[in-house]
């Protein structure tokens, strides 16, 4: 199977938490559009540095990751975003890989939006057909 690439929106949850509020302006509220890399083996979404700073998170723990060829680097993991993809999205805390070149995008917020990999067509499509089927057990 090839890379399979999507273009995702990421936003600042804290901030989409501040406009409803209406401390802020809905058009306050930073956000990215950004082209990431469908991995299954990754758990989550993984940023890299400048990521992080164009979307205003701080830090909230520090740790490390392993990656696919084993190798344990240290990571950070970052306030939560909120991922929108066509008429999708969820809310996760991304890990910060700090020179990672490319954004991917894990298994966690793929099932969380009912979401795979169409490994014929090598797209992102929904699990379940053009409707969310929410998991609840």
């Amino acid at each position: 199977m090839g890379q399979v690439s999507v273009e995702i929106t990421l936003k600042n949850a804290g901030d989409i938490a501040k406009a409803a509020s209406a401390y802020i302006k809905e058009q306050e509220i930073r956000q990215l559009v950004v082209e990431a890399v469908v991995d299954t083996g990754a758990g989550t979404l993984v940023i890299n540095e400048e990521t992080r700073q164009k979307l205003g998170l701080s830090i909230k723990s520090e740790g490390y990751a392993t990656l696919g060829d084993n190798s344990r680097v240290a990571c950070q993991r970052a306030d939560p975003v909120e991922i929108l993809w066509q008429n999708r999205s969820t809310t996760c805390h991304p890990v910060v890989l700090q020179d990672n070149e490319e954004i991917l995008l894990g298994v966690i917020p793929l099932e969380d939006m009912d979401l795979m990999v169409d490994p014929v067509r090598q797209t992102l499509t929904g699990a379940h057909g053009d409707e969310v089927a929410y998991m609840v057990r």
